[in-house]
């Protein structure tokens, strides 16, 4: 048996049943006017039952690896939350073998309290990521990392709305990277698109703006000579989509000088996206570093791309964000 082919396993059944419990939520509690009213209610149960979820087969396996996750339980508590906790168990049982109570619950979604650090084994959690996408039943995704001495060992990403294909959209979605769709146990290796040439790159990037400047990343794409129309998409499936060709740069351009991006957000995506063949820096070129908490604190954006066009991305990059 290959070395971490036990936690691989383990990390794969916690981000499919996981992924399972949010579609669950999606039919349930999701209504034609969610996103209309601007109703996130559906979205917090969503991300309190994915969390219980995935800590919970963590702890049958590895009680004793610690864990970063997103969410911590106080909204739950006492009477003032016993509504939200009532729905959250109710859907969270509905995926694990063996049922979870009031008490069990919290305490599987407060284990992901660990505040990270350089040494040892953690895994990083990101229960759901695409608050918006998964209210407008678009793309959000589970994302799983194994962080061992601060180098990324293990990412599963749970894409449940994303097509297994995107020129056929509309004939299978739901994929599991590493890597295979949702109906099969067959996994398919991947591959970034093979591209020489910054010009004939296409873009990935957030639907929303406010995680990263379109008009920044625009003017990017001016510089490089790119004229394809971005690919937007919430959540951590831009990393899948470059993963496996659907395009060819992803960035997360800083929209605030004091912003720090939370591992969570980015780990999960990022052996994905270099095992793919790619390469992932933040705009300063320098290497993505989990191992200072539960933050990028070193790290300023994310640029993702193929590693023949990097460095004409990171000069293109520096030039706007930058000025320079």
């Amino acid at each position: 048996m290959s070395v971490l082919a036990i936690e691989r396993a383990v990390a794969i059944n916690a981000v499919l049943r996981a992924s399972k419990v949010c579609q669950k939520v999606f039919q349930s509690l999701v209504t034609s006017d969610t996103v209309i009213k601007k109703d996130r209610s559906p979205v917090t149960v969503a991300d309190f039952s994915a969390q219980a979820v995935v800590n919970t087969i963590l702890y049958e396996s590895f009680p004793n690896d610690p864990i970063v996750g997103e969410e911590e339980s106080g909204s739950l508590r006492g009477d003032s939350g016993k509504e939200l906790r009532d729905k959250v168990l109710s859907l969270t049982n509905t995926v694990l073998d063996t049922p979870l109570d009031d008490k069990e619950l919290l305490a599987a979604i407060d284990r992901g309290s660990y505040p990270g650090g350089s040494h040892g084994r953690m895994w990083t959690i990101d229960p759901i990521d695409g608050t918006m996408g998964f209210l407008r039943g678009e793309q959000f995704c589970v994302g799983l990392a194994l962080i061992i001495d601060g180098d990324v060992h293990i990412s599963v990403l749970g894409c449940p709305n994303l097509p297994v294909d995107f020129k056929s959209p509309e004939i299978e979605r739901g994929c599991l990277f590493v890597a295979r769709n949702f109906s099969s146990t067959e996994e398919t290796q991947i591959h970034m698109a093979d591209i020489s040439s910054s010009s004939a790159a296409t873009f990935c990037e957030s639907v929303v703006p406010t995680h990263s400047s379109h008009k920044e990343a625009a003017e990017i794409a001016s510089l490089l000579g790119i004229t394809k129309l971005p690919l937007r998409l919430d959540s951590m499936c831009k990393y899948a989509a470059v993963a496996r060709g659907d395009a060819n740069i992803y960035l997360r351009l800083p929209v605030r000088i004091d912003y720090e991006e939370n591992i969570w957000d980015h780990a999960p995506g990022f052996l994905v996206v270099k095992e793919a063949g790619g390469i992932i820096t933040d705009i300063h070129n320098k290497p993505l570093d989990f191992s200072l908490g539960r933050t990028l604190k070193a790290n300023k954006g994310i640029v993702v791309t193929h590693s023949k066009i990097h460095g004409q991305v990171i000069d293109a990059v520096q030039k706007v964000v930058l000025k320079q």
